[in-house]
């Protein structure tokens, strides 16, 4: 039911979830496991931990509901009563007897003690214990105010069981002889005045009183809640009323707002005062009102300070000034006014149209004699709608007068309405059952049910309503062709009904031809639509009565039938918005024509409709594009209409009929309609075309004609090419639907057309919709055409052509395409998944031996696979498709890998009962086949997905079932090196697909933290932590993916706990990542090796892993790379890791006659941020990018430029912001490149100036005679610039370089001849231009 109050209509699409924009629930999903969470009460409450996640995941669960609190109430009284039951038990402790008061106490601030209350059980048998729970409590204990809250409800609603309390005394006298209290006091001690507990001590020493109503808890409401029910009994009123309102005055009159202490008194006062006048009669509250009125003034309340005090004081002078306020009984009454007008106007008020849906009858005042006149006009408000502008009125006065009829079984007598009986209750079923407006049906069925309940005079009237009661009028195709048939069975109702059909809905009969090619669109979709259904139906009856089809139709008529599409095409109706609506119903008009077996054969009609029929198809890519520009707008026309009450007429956008104005909507009413009838015209098109070659198309020797085969089969095959999607979607399901005698001899064209559309290219990689319809077409085709295993594959399903078939099909079920969408690829799977099931079950119901082992197998890995994923829908379609063909037994499905043992975990019993969609019932069973060798493989695939995914609930069960088996197998090394084989070939089968391998990475963290594979940990070097730790390396590798990179820091600190070589590699990763561009990278590692180091203490000497984690936790590691990268360094001197080395990277086009070699490591410099940097400063950056000893030759290299045989080649690939490219060669000795220690380098040629910024210069060699100076230049996003130098003196030393480096700040670089050579190769890169 929607917010509007009413069920959704069948055809109806819900969104998921509801409303978008905030979290609205269906129900309480949590109910199970707050049952479990109060269920494992008893086992959790001992250990602080344990008690505390229940309580905080109690919590958590409770909160949700916060807004939509009234979803709670149907599992209230159970979740009371499973609390109480532990209350009550004697041998709870007191521990989980406060523990369980406080799950009371989060139930009842959800929901509000208001609804709680009466849920509380409030026998005699109980006072007595609560009264002795209460008496046991501490009233200043802190931790255990919820218990004391919760019993003080308890016992306001005990309090009102209706016996005099005096019987419940008996003997005052206790055992020892001593008098007790009577219960009524007791009672009103605990509110008013209790002694302190005897475990406190007073300041003074002495015992002080205290009072439920003076505490600072919550307890002090509860107790003005139970003074309030306890006062006004009245046996308690009559001796203790006085009493206790001079106590509570008292207490008022000395008690100060202006202190702490006063205002928790006045606080509570206030309280019970405002709940006793609220819940007290006013002939008892009065005699005191007077003088709490006076006390109340003098308290001064409205210049206290506090709000709460203010607040409370306005309520109770509110409610004081209602006991002095005279009730007084108004003198109308709703509905009565008309009733009580004298006999004279009683003639007036009917005749009025305007008016008459507002008039009430009244007995005695306008008798028998005064309906007749007027009741013409209710039958007529029965009906009344009025179309304005896109949208109609009416349905107020359809109700009103509906209430009008209901009145009357109140009003009147049955004999005085004997004779309005028949039109009424005729009106009343029309407008019941066909209404348009879900809330008029219903008022007319509530009328209905009046008349026949009262009246006792109405026709079949029990009957009627038995079929058409209050909730099954809400679905108006059921109403209409259900409920309508029934009660058209009987024969007071039958001619009315049709009537009203006729002269209402549709016009009448003779008047449907003209209209329909009428001016008017919602008159000429709503003939042409009545036209096929009443022909269809003509035909019906001609064929039971074994006459004609000619018999009720004349010339002029079939004439008329044909003319529609003609008529409509030379108008050019087809066109526009308008035109969406006319396709399809004139789509629905030819095959319902057709059906009919309309003497048309070889008339020239049919060309005209199969012309509209492809015209149609091609037609979708509009309808398409539309649906796709205005499908926001369609969601929030939607939430309008919801709003509106009116979310019913959504349907009516076939007929335009719109129950909200354009000026309110975003989205033209046409608009809409276009894109709500985008299935509408598919099928229709699709349903007339095979209608239509069924009937027109096959000659009497059951064939084709082969030039008309010829020309469909083709036209339509070569549309499965069209660039536009929704083209191919269209001509798919065209060629699903062909009759066999037009496919015959065409299979293999037919199904190798739809072949192409399944497979995914660069150009059409979104177009899931059509990969989908394409394999619901090949399905469709197969069992249209049949299995003849020795046919031949131009005609049957044979053995030359089902492996190409299943092959197909198995290609769709690996689609996993992403657009803005989501999972598009979901659609082709789920498509793929049930064509996958009717092809099998097609060949298993004829030969089965056309099903080899290795297709069952793959069909059924796979479909455990997707019963494994993430996504509920696509899960359950999966299961339902496997537990179909494992049960299959007509004949069972042959090859089914494991069937015994798969029939052993997914009973027959159980095939309809399992719900696939819930994550805790679907798991714990899937998980199971990890232990079939067949199956591993592809379920651990698909759990994959969803232990590493981000829903909570997919992810909670799906790993807690992974982590159930892995314990299974803890004690069978063979079955346990078997599951990581497995799991490494499904690790390295997708590397570097991210959909699989970052949840993966997610799951392997979970399972390593979980002790999973704590079998290999004291092997030395074993296979499994090695190979995995290679494969995480390599799938991170120049990852620059946030999430995966934090899964593999949790991966590469589990491995820790693996003996041998593989903690050096771990800590070496991992402090390479410490290092990592990212700060939220080197973050996130920081973090995970300190806690890494807490665990796994034996990985050093504990003095040095507690000084590493004090680097650890004192580095602020999102400071600057090299703050960092020395705290990082530090690190690894103390875990006697080394240091990683930078390694230059030559990035861009490989040079001819370039060999690979290992890289030095580059000295790096970042002046990203020395523009206010001296020249002093530039020389100490300088000489910190060299560790090795300075040459006293500081002019070496310039020696060896002024031989000239240097190469050099400058590449700036970087676009600026104008779109120039730069690149400068120097050729002269004399020109120089100055670095400096700024953000802008300027470079000095003989062609000018250039000013380009740079971020980082490094230096590298490839060998003695190879270097590389790389200068690092952002541009707009990101970019890069190089400098390589190729030298071929032999002699020269890299040495050299990095000593003239040092202190020089002007390099040299000389161009020789050979660069002339190379400038023909460079000119060939894109983007690239050579400055000789």
């Amino acid at each position: 039911m929607d917010g509007a109050g009413r069920e959704p209509e069948e055809g109806e699409e819900r969104e998921p979830g509801t409303i978008s924009d905030r979290n609205i629930l269906d129900s309480f999903s949590e109910s199970r496991e707050v049952a479990e969470l109060i269920g494992n009460l008893r086992e959790v409450f001992g250990e602080l931990v344990t008690r505390e996640m229940a309580m905080e995941r109690f919590i958590g669960i409770m909160d949700k509901y916060q807004e939509q609190p009234h979803l709670l109430d149907r599992h209230l009284e159970g979740m009371m009563n499973s609390l109480l039951e532990i209350v009550r038990d004697s041998g709870s402790p007191p521990p989980l007897v406060h523990l369980a008061f406080k799950f009371l106490y989060i139930i009842t601030k959800v929901r509000g003690y208001k609804r709680f209350l009466p849920l509380f059980p409030h026998e005699v048998r109980d006072l007595q214990p609560v009264l002795d729970m209460l008496a046991k409590q501490n009233p200043r204990d802190p931790e255990t105010w919820e218990t004391r809250y919760m019993l003080l409800l308890w016992l306001s609603m005990i309090c009102l069981i209706p016996f005099d309390l005096a019987r419940f005394d008996g003997n005052l006298a206790s055992l020892e002889g001593q008098p007790r209290q009577p219960t009524m006091d007791r009672i009103l001690e605990i509110a008013k005045v209790r002694k302190t507990h005897p475990g406190m001590l007073s300041d003074l020493g002495s015992v002080i009183q205290y009072c439920y109503l003076v505490v600072s808890d919550k307890a002090r409401d509860a107790a003005a809640v139970l003074v309030s029910k306890f006062i006004v009994r009245p046996d308690v009123r009559q001796s203790r009323m006085a009493d206790f309102l001079d106590w509570v005055l008292s207490m008022l009159s000395k008690s100060s707002s202006q202190t702490m202490e006063g205002t928790v008194i006045v606080n509570g006062m206030l309280q019970a005062l405002a709940q006793l006048f609220k819940h007290g009669k006013r002939e008892d509250c009065l005699p005191y009102a007077a003088t709490v009125l006076e006390c109340l003034d003098k308290c001064k309340l409205s210049e206290s300070n506090q709000m709460v005090l203010r607040k409370l004081g306005m309520k109770l002078v509110q409610r004081l000034g209602l006991t002095f306020v005279k009730p007084k009984v108004a003198k109308w009454r709703i509905g009565r006014i008309t009733g009580r007008l004298p006999k004279e106007l009683a003639d007036d008020f009917p005749g009025n149209r305007q008016r008459v849906a507002r008039w009430v009858p009244g007995p005695g005042r306008a008798g028998q004699e005064r309906i007749a006149a007027p009741f013409p006009n209710f039958r007529w408000a029965l009906t009344y709608d009025e179309k304005r502008g896109a949208c109609s009125v009416g349905s107020n006065v359809r109700d009103a007068a509906c209430y009008v009829c209901w009145a009357f079984a109140r009003a009147y007598e049955p004999a005085e309405l004997i004779p309005f009986i028949s039109h009424i209750s005729s009106a009343l079923v029309i407008a019941a059952v066909f209404d348009r407006d879900v809330n008029c049906r219903r008022a007319a069925s509530a009328a209905f049910q009046e008349n026949v309940g009262r009246q006792g005079t109405f026709p079949h009237g029990i009957d009627i309503l038995t079929a058409a009661d209050y909730f099954a009028v809400g679905n108006r195709v059921n109403c209409y062709l259900t409920i309508s048939v029934y009660i058209a069975g009987f024969p007071e109702y039958t001619q009315p009904m049709i009537d009203h059909l006729v002269n209402m809905k549709i016009n009448h009969w003779d008047r449907l031809l003209p209209l329909s090619v009428g001016s008017d669109l919602h008159t000429r979709h709503g003939a042409i639509l009545a036209c096929a259904e009443i022909t269809h139906a003509l035909c019906k009856l001609a064929q039971e009565n074994n006459r004609s089809v000619t018999y009720y139709f004349s010339e002029k008529s079939l004439e008329g039938l044909k003319q529609i599409h003609q008529e409509l095409c030379s108008r050019q109706l087809y066109r526009g918005l308008g035109g969406e609506l006319m396709r399809p119903a004139v789509c629905t008009l030819i095959e319902k024509l057709s059906l009919s077996k309309m003497p048309f054969r070889g008339d020239p009609i049919i060309g005209d409709w199969q012309w509209l029929i492809n015209d149609s198809l091609r037609h979708l890519t509009l309808v398409s594009s539309a649906a796709r520009q205005h499908i926001k707008y369609v969601w929030f026309q939607r939430t309008l209409v919801r709003i509106k009450n009116a979310l019913d007429d959504v349907h009516r956008t076939r007929s335009l009929n719109f129950p909200i104005n354009s000026a309110a909507n975003p989205c033209s009413v046409s608009q809409t309609a276009l894109i709500l009838n985008i299935k509408s015209i598919d099928e229709s098109a699709v349903s007339a075309l095979a209608a239509l070659c069924n009937e027109f198309y096959i000659n009497e020797r059951g064939e084709a004609d082969p030039a008309l085969q010829d020309e469909l089969v083709t036209q339509y095959v070569s549309e499965l090419q069209n660039t536009e999607e929704m083209i191919r979607c269209g001509f798919s399901r065209a060629l699903g639907a062909l009759p066999r005698f037009l496919l015959k001899g065409r299979l293999q064209q037919v199904l190798e057309g739809l072949k192409k559309v399944t497979i995914i290219s660069p150009e059409d990689v979104s177009f899931a919709e059509s990969r989908r319809d394409a394999l619901i077409a090949i399905a469709k085709v197969c069992q249209t055409v049949g299995v003849k295993g020795d046919g031949s594959q131009q005609e049957y399903v044979c053995r030359d052509n089902v492996d190409h078939i299943y092959a197909t099909l198995l290609t769709g079920v690996t689609d996993y395409t992403t657009d803005s969408r989501g999972d598009v690829g979901g659609w082709v799977r789920e498509a793929a998944m049930t064509s996958l099931m009717e092809v099998t079950l097609l060949l298993v119901q004829n030969e089965a031996e056309l099903i080899n082992a290795n297709i069952c197998k793959q069909i059924m890995c796979w479909l455990a696979q997707q019963s494994a994923e993430k996504i509920d829908k696509f899960r359950a379609h999966a299961g339902s498709v496997f537990l179909t063909l494992l049960h299959f037994d007509h004949p069972p499905v042959p090859h089914i890998p494991h069937r015994e043992e798969l029939e052993r975990i997914f009973p027959r019993s159980e095939k309809e009962v399992l719900n696939w969609n819930a994550a805790s019932e679907a798991f714990p069973r899937i998980t199971q086949l990890l232990g079939l060798p067949a199956y591993q493989y592809h379920v651990l695939l698909g759990l994959s997905v969803s232990v590493g995914g981000l829903t909570e609930t997919t992810l909670r069960y799906s790993a807690q079932s992974l982590f159930d088996y892995m314990k299974k197998i803890q004690s069978d090394p063979s079955a346990l090196e078997s599951f990581c084989e497995t799991l490494l070939k499904v690790f390295e089968d997708n590397l570097r697909n991210d959909r699989v391998s970052v949840p993966l990475l997610t799951m392997l963290d979970q399972m390593l933290a979980n002790g999973c594979f704590d079998m290999f940990s004291e092997q030395e070097n074993h296979p499994f932590p090695v190979k995995l730790f290679t494969l995480c390396k390599e799938e991170i590798k120049r990852s620059k993916d946030i999430r995966k990179l934090r899964s593999s820091i949790g991966v590469f600190c589990g491995l820790i706990q693996f003996q041998g070589d593989m903690r050096e590699k771990v800590f070496f990763q991992l402090f390479l990542l410490l290092c990592h561009p990212f700060p939220i990278i080197r973050k996130t590692t920081a973090s995970q090796v300190y806690e890494m180091l807490l665990t796994y203490s034996d990985v050093g000497d504990p003095a040095i892993v507690e000084q590493a984690m004090a680097i650890l936790s004192d580095t602020n590691w999102e400071a600057e790379l090299p703050v960092v990268r020395e705290r990082r360094n530090c690190l690894c001197d103390l875990m006697k890791v080394p240091r990683p080395q930078l390694v230059a990277k030559l990035v861009g086009p490989v040079l001819p006659g370039w060999e690979e070699a290992e890289l030095w490591q580059p000295h790096m410099l970042d002046l990203s941020r020395a523009e206010d940097c001296t020249a002093a400063q530039e020389r100490q950056s300088l000489s910190e990018i060299t560790d090795v000893p300075q040459e006293d030759n500081q002019n070496s290299l310039f020696s060896v430029f002024n031989v000239a045989v240097w190469q050099v080649l400058v590449m700036l690939c970087h676009t600026d912001l104008s779109g120039l490219v730069s690149v400068v060669c120097t050729s002269l000795a004399e020109q120089s490149l100055c670095l400096y220690t700024h953000q802008e380098l300027n470079l000095t040629c003989c062609t000018g100036l250039f000013k380009i910024y740079f971020s980082e210069v490094r230096m590298a060699t490839l060998s003695d005679t190879e270097i590389i100076l790389s200068i690092k230049c952002p541009y707009g996003k990101v970019s890069h610039s190089y400098v390589i130098v190729k030298q071929k003196t032999p002699g020269f030393t890299s040495a050299a370089v990095k000593a003239s480096h040092n202190n020089s700040l002007q390099i040299v670089f000389v161009v020789n001849s050979v660069l002339k050579k190379m400038s023909q190769f460079f000119k060939q890169l894109p983007g690239i231009q050579l400055i000789s």
